[in-house]
């Protein structure tokens, strides 16, 4: 997501860097460059016109154009306004403040991911905030929906209210209601039925539920994916409901993202959640300052932070970490990363949350920097022998047809495999050599290959005659 705006403001930014001063006419130019990536991003017009001329307003202060870093200033005040139309500083929660059980109406059009949606709420807010959750199918134009969120509730192990055929939506919803009082629960997920397109009948439906169950949030989730039509189906919504807030699916692919910069704006609710992945935990507040500053190739490195504490077992990390210093790892240690990496989500996205990776990725394009890659490389080390695992060197060329007609996989496969453990092991064993001391010494350079022992010959030579 944002990939192409990232790459384009990018680029404008870069200009206005490397100049000294900058005239009133710089700034101009600038922002008509940012007005065209904002548009071709799928940000709405009336968007992007007042997105423009607050930047403009601010940036032409004599405070910007004398300044020592001019060019730095434009950049802050254009993450800035980012940062105000993505919502302003901070997550906005849930507005759970309510009698229990609090009833939580879910409404959008279909195929947008609100089923799947209120699956990944129901685990979020069991998970996170230890709440009793009832499931409520209320979709009864989708014959396979009511036991597709029955199925999301098995798995998010929450309540599911029982189906009883016949019953339109509105009794379907003041059944769980009903159901959340005499059982207490903390919180009523209501999933409604959508359209392929909004029309009266949808509407009508919608606000008839609404009415009668009278919810502390009503959350509309659009595909971020549809890009101009998410906008038009969230201004439709927000004037027949009055939406609450927004949840985004799909955030994690290729769109252009000017859906979401175009939310807050449009209906005046707040973007609150995003979806980032296929799996059931896949659902992240939204940060409006950390977007922005992902959009602006400044990365996101609290998000990933948090990530990491969320999917990572401390305790294995610690116990790799031990084997790779003492110079005892093995696959069966590097097949146990891999899994740990794997459960952060996939590699691009979790490289898009650096700062300044933007500027790499033609290096990185060849790198299959996928889930896929480290599956297959899970793959062929689950299809070794417990002694290949722990002894590489004695796989040979007849081990290797072998574990590659386990695998799936190529011979070629496993030797790029086995190259990247004898890497990671050479420099594992220099680390350990060398030593706190001898690291800080000699840097990152003391690491490369031909460091040891023969000088800097193997990867680099002295200042001037670097070779790659």
């Amino acid at each position: 997501m944002f990939e192409a705006l990232s790459d384009k403001l990018s680029g404008v930014f870069d200009r206005l860097r490397r100049r000294g001063a900058l005239s009133e006419a710089d700034v101009t130019e600038a922002l008509r460059e940012v007005r065209l990536a904002l548009l071709d991003a799928d940000v709405a017009l009336e968007v992007v016109r007042d997105f423009i001329a607050k930047v403009r307003e601010r940036a032409v202060g004599v405070e910007v154009l004398r300044s020592v870093t001019p060019g730095q200033q434009v950049v802050k005040i254009v993450n800035d306004a980012l940062v105000e139309a993505l919502g302003g500083e901070g997550a906005v929660p849930l507005n759970l403040n309510a009698v229990a059980p609090v009833p939580i109406l879910m409404v959008g059009l279909q195929g947008s991911g609100k089923t799947t949606t209120a699956g990944k709420l129901a685990l979020r807010l069991r998970d996170k905030q230890r709440k009793k959750v009832l499931l409520a199918s209320l979709d009864t134009q989708r014959p396979a929906a009511q036991l597709q969120l029955q199925q999301l509730a098995e798995r998010a192990e929450v309540a599911c209210l029982p189906i009883v055929a016949g019953q339109t939506p509105v009794e379907i919803a003041r059944r769980a209601m009903d159901t959340g009082r005499r059982e207490v629960f903390d919180i009523v997920i209501l999933d409604t039925a959508g359209r392929l397109s909004i029309d009266a009948a949808l509407m009508d439906e919608v606000k008839a539920i609404r009415a009668a169950t009278d919810p502390a949030e009503t959350l509309l989730v659009v595909d971020a994916m549809t890009g101009q039509d998410a906008v038009n189906t969230a201004r439709a919504f927000n004037q027949a409901l009055g939406v609450t807030g927004i949840v985004m699916t799909r955030m994690d692919g290729d769109a252009r993202g000017g859906a979401a910069l175009s939310m807050r704006a449009i209906t005046g609710a707040p973007i609150k959640l995003i979806g980032v992945g296929e799996k059931l935990d896949a659902l992240e507040d939204f940060h409006p300052e950390r977007v922005a500053g992902r959009i602006l190739g400044m990365g996101d490195i609290v998000g990933l932070v948090e990530r990491a504490a969320e999917t990572i077992d401390r305790a294995e990390a610690e116990r790799l970490a031990a084997r790779m210093t003492k110079g005892t790892f093995d696959l069966n240690d590097y097949a146990s990363q891999l899994k740990q990496i794997t459960k952060m989500g996939s590699l691009s996205g979790i490289l898009g949350m650096l700062p300044g990776v933007a500027k790499v990725k033609a290096q990185l394009a060849g790198a299959n920097l996928d889930t896929k890659f480290l599956k297959r490389q899970a793959a062929i080390i689950s299809s070794m022998t417990v002694k290949e695992r722990r002894q590489p060197d004695i796989i040979k060329a007849s081990r290797k047809r072998r574990i590659a007609a386990g695998s799936g996989t190529s011979v070629q496969e496993i030797n790029k495999l086995l190259k990247q453990f004898d890497d990671m092991t050479t420099m594992m064993k220099r680390m350990s050599k060398l030593g706190e001391k001898g690291l800080m010494r000699g840097g990152i350079g003391a690491l490369m290959p031909g460091a040891m022992g023969g000088g800097m010959g193997g990867g680099f030579g002295p200042p001037g005659r670097r070779r790659f």
